[in-house]
């Protein structure tokens, strides 16, 4: 008998394998230690690793998502980064046991007739179950996929594969890509998806901008495009449903106070990019300076990132 597992937030799951894919890139395949099948996702979706220290990461789901027997996820070990995928790549070993939370997306594919991918680096890694997706789906697709050297682009024999759809833009031989050509040779109504780091993204944004042909642009950050500033007045802020009410001085940020009465909100860039701590507005006026939500989003005023964001007058009302 099968038993699905679809009622729980967190599973303990058994790293099955560890294999290198590119420089400082390792892909790591998760499975049920009792052999369960695991829950469904849809492309774009990643899951959240807690490490033996404490720290919980996010990762890309990049495998194959008709195999229900495992989740795969590809890590680039960052010397500076802020320890994580330091120390993912260090205890990542067959049979060691690490608590996953279950897949979430805030990255998703809409329905569309034609894709423009755009990734950089380990970007790359959502982009992939999404081109699978837009192949058996009939739609048409291409994907520009930028890297410093053949050897630092992870998965690039097998996007190789793909042939005059793909191209592999090796900055070391041919500099970076001219983003405003490639937008506008691009069909009208096609959707862009780009991933990787934020310089990019910032790139492929503006250049987006001056193609008012194309459909909507969708992009995933995995860093903060600068610093996060949490400076600014106190005020206070209610948490509705908990009843709890508190002060947020300058320099703190929301998402600290909050853990402190309700720990179990869920967060995890703590730099605004994201969405993992998104909370409703019930009353009061948000200072956004997050990266994730959209500007007509923000205008919105009806959600906001605790991590980073602020309040514009004396009080927030939250529906936490």
């Amino acid at each position: 008998m099968i038993t699905m597992i679809t009622t729980i937030e967190r599973l303990t799951l058994r790293v099955t394998s560890v294999a290198a894919v590119a420089d400082d890139v390792i892909e790591v395949s998760f499975a049920h230690p009792e052999g369960h099948p695991l829950p469904d996702w849809e492309p774009g979706a990643h899951i959240e690793v807690h490490l033996p220290s404490g720290l919980s990461r996010q990762y890309s789901l990049c495998g194959d998502r008709d195999d229900r027997s495992k989740y795969s996820i590809a890590v680039l070990r960052e010397e500076n980064g802020r320890g994580g995928s330091k120390e993912l790549h260090e205890a990542a070993k067959a049979g060691v046991e690490l608590s996953i939370r279950l897949p979430r997306n805030n990255f998703h594919l809409v329905e569309a007739d034609s894709y423009l991918f755009i990734g950089g680096g380990i970007g790359i890694t959502p982009l992939i179950p999404m081109i699978e997706q837009a192949r058996n789906a009939g739609a048409q697709w291409s994907l520009v996929y930028g890297g410093r050297h053949p050897s630092s682009m992870a998965y690039r024999e097998m996007l190789s594969s793909f042939g005059d759809q793909v191209d592999l833009w090796i900055e070391a031989e041919r500099g970076y890509p001219d983003l405003s050509a490639i937008l506008a040779h691009a069909p009208a109504g096609t959707m862009v998806y780009t991933c990787g780091p934020s310089a990019m993204i910032d790139a492929v944004a503006e250049a987006f901008s001056a193609n008012q042909h194309l459909g909507d642009l969708h992009f995933e950050r995995f860093s903060a495009s600068g610093p996060v500033d949490t400076s600014g007045d106190t005020f206070e802020v209610e948490l509705r449903r908990t009843g709890v009410t508190f002060t947020v001085a300058d320099g703190v940020n929301i998402l600290h106070e909050v853990l402190k009465v309700v720990p179990e909100q869920p967060f995890s860039c703590e730099e605004g990019y994201c969405g993992d701590c998104e909370a409703r507005v019930l009353e009061g006026e948000p200072d956004h300076r997050d990266e994730y939500l959209t500007p007509d989003q923000q205008d919105a005023g009806e959600m906001m990132m605790i991590c980073v964001s602020r309040c514009k007058g004396r009080k927030l009302v939250l529906d936490l």
